[in-house]
């Protein structure tokens, strides 16, 4: 126990991260080899001051925040409201309920994954003369309004970004949210302690601590994020399918209205299949058939979107990144082009990475062979990923 009584870490991680993209909320989403949420709660856990952690979740959101910590010990699991402050209070009930109240709380967004030490020496420093402290950082740009036309420069004296985590006494938080107006929404805890009469001071952010909100802080978070030396890797895939009346045609992800479909054991999206085999060629461990067998009646009309993020995954697992990938379809009907941008949106979102990084061709063989009669679509695909060394 510190000697100002012990000190709760409360993580908000009930959020959607809906702005972010991707197939799963944000905080299971990876950087640098391990979530976003693992990040956190490898940070705050780490920290000699924080006795014991909590993490406020959706409903039925347990397997997977388990699955996200993967080696980390799993802490306390509340589930959350609907709000970012239905979701805070939750968390604090939860902990006044318990035998030992906490004397400290601090309370930190999942999205913010990198927490330094310093930080939190700072905030707990500052609860020994107040109720609340928040980490800021200060406005560099210069700040205008702008109401159709540009307007006036504002001042940037006295204006600061704020931050997580934020640390308060935890009976002036539990008081505050309890005292707050019903229905009546607040911006962060910081304010709802301010409001209600209590002392808030800051103390200096970190640029680390700079949120994930949008698909393209994730390849800024990367970059940021120290990691062994990586080896760069290429593989490649491909796979034809036959083309048959009454069935579905889906292609790259998405289903296009054609006269016919590709017949397979599952749904058999040719353009995925190859973009599969070329991710795990890339890391040597075999193809789409020993994963995902036909003669296995689990896999019968399975969507090829599972397979595809199985393949991202075991790089993820292997603390890797997918650098690019390059999809050729091959056929002469029906068009690409028309859907290519869709197909691109689709499996950029299965493998979680930026648009920009997938690349979708179509070609055709000039009327020879199978798929020049129309008989089948194949397809090809070179995946580019980085391991560790």
């Amino acid at each position: 126990m510190t000697a100002s009584g012990p000190t709760l870490a409360l993580i908000v991680a009930a959020g959607a991260g809906s702005r972010a993209g991707g197939a799963v909320p944000k905080q299971y989403r990876e950087i640098g080899g391990r979530t976003l949420l693992g990040h956190c709660v490898e940070a705050l856990g780490a920290h000699p001051a924080i006795d014991d952690m909590a993490i406020v979740i959706a409903q039925g959101q347990e397997a997977a925040v388990r699955a996200a910590l993967g080696d980390l010990p799993c802490p306390a699991l509340i589930p959350g409201g609907a709000t970012r402050m239905a979701s805070v209070r939750a968390g604090l009930e939860h902990a006044a309920a318990t035998a030992s109240p906490p004397r400290r709380v601090l309370i930190h967004d999942a999205a913010r994954p990198f927490v330094s030490a310093r930080v939190i020496d700072d905030l707990l420093a500052a609860l020994l003369t107040h109720e609340g402290a928040v980490p800021v950082l200060p406005v560099a740009d210069t700040l205008v309004r702008f109401e159709g036309v540009m307007g006036e420069t504002v001042p940037r004296d006295h204006l600061y970004r704020v931050q997580t985590p934020q640390a308060f006494l935890f009976d002036a938080l539990l008081a505050a949210h309890r005292r707050w107006p019903e229905g009546q929404d607040a911006t962060d805890d910081a304010q709802m302690v301010r409001d209600t009469g209590h002392d808030v001071t800051i103390v200096r952010g970190d640029m680390m601590l700079e949120k994930i909100t949008h698909p393209e802080d994730f390849a800024r978070a990367e970059a940021l994020t120290p990691r062994p030396a990586m080896v760069s890797r290429t593989g490649m895939g491909f796979d034809v399918h036959r083309l048959v009346a009454r069935e579905a045609l889906w292609l790259g992800g998405i289903r296009i209205a054609h006269s016919h479909g590709l017949s397979g054991h599952s749904d058999a999206d040719v353009a995925i299949h190859a973009i599969v085999d070329a991710i795990l060629g890339a890391l040597a461990e075999g193809d789409i058939g020993a994963h995902f067998p036909p003669t296995d009646p689990q896999w019968h009309k399975a969507t090829s979107d599972r397979f595809l993020a199985f393949a991202a995954e075991r790089v993820r697992a292997r603390g890797g990144l997918i650098d690019h990938v390059d999809l050729t379809i091959i056929c002469e009907a029906p068009r690409i082009g028309r859907h290519r941008e869709a197909m691109r949106a689709r499996l950029a979102e299965i493998l979680g990475l930026p648009v920009a990084r997938v690349s979708v061709k179509a070609t055709t063989t000039e009327r020879l062979g199978l798929t020049g009669r129309g008989e089948g679509i194949a397809a090809q695909a070179v995946a580019t990923v980085r391991l560790p060394g």
